[in-house]
């Protein structure tokens, strides 16, 4: 079985480009984090791309290995710590205690240079290292999120929780 509850560490945005900075609270809509802009919206973006999710054990361990990573350093919005992060797939939705729900439509091309050492961003690519990517996710309810609130994991087709 693996780990569906978690915690909200860091909320972030940035006015395009990264890293994007922490907030203390943010406005989830179905176009993202409200005052959060995208530089490439060509390859970022779009209907099924509205928020970066990332892990913060995923980013302990990067550090682990060397690299300069810090939370919103590879351009998530949401930095969650303590869900399984491996076991997160298409169609899963992450449902949080203040009642935004996202859900994850597929993964995302891993560009950072800058948080990894050697510049290898395909440290974090799906293909290479699957589990340890970044996701992105489209809004199914929006609302204010906090860091510090729980989040709990669904996975597609399981009977809702």
């Amino acid at each position: 079985m693996y780990q569906r509850t978690g915690r909200v560490v860091q909320i972030n945005i940035s006015d395009g480009g990264v890293p994007k900075l922490p907030i203390p609270e943010a406005r989830i809509t179905p176009d993202g984090v409200a005052g959060d802009r995208q530089r490439n919206t060509k390859h970022h973006g779009g209907a099924r791309q509205k928020l970066c999710v990332f892990s913060m054990d995923v980013i302990r361990r990067l550090r682990d290995e060397g690299h300069p990573i810090e939370p919103g350093g590879v351009g998530e919005n949401l930095t969650i710590e303590g869900l399984d992060w491996a076991a997160l797939g298409e169609g899963d939705r992450l449902v949080f205690e203040g009642g935004v729900e996202i859900e994850i439509p597929a993964t995302p091309c891993a560009t950072i240079r800058d948080s990894f050492k050697d510049l290898d961003s395909k440290r974090i690519s799906a293909e290479r290292h699957p589990g340890e990517s970044r996701l992105y996710a489209r809004v199914i309810r929006e609302g204010t999120l906090r860091p510090g609130e729980r989040v709990e994991m669904n996975k597609a087709g399981d009977a809702a929780v």
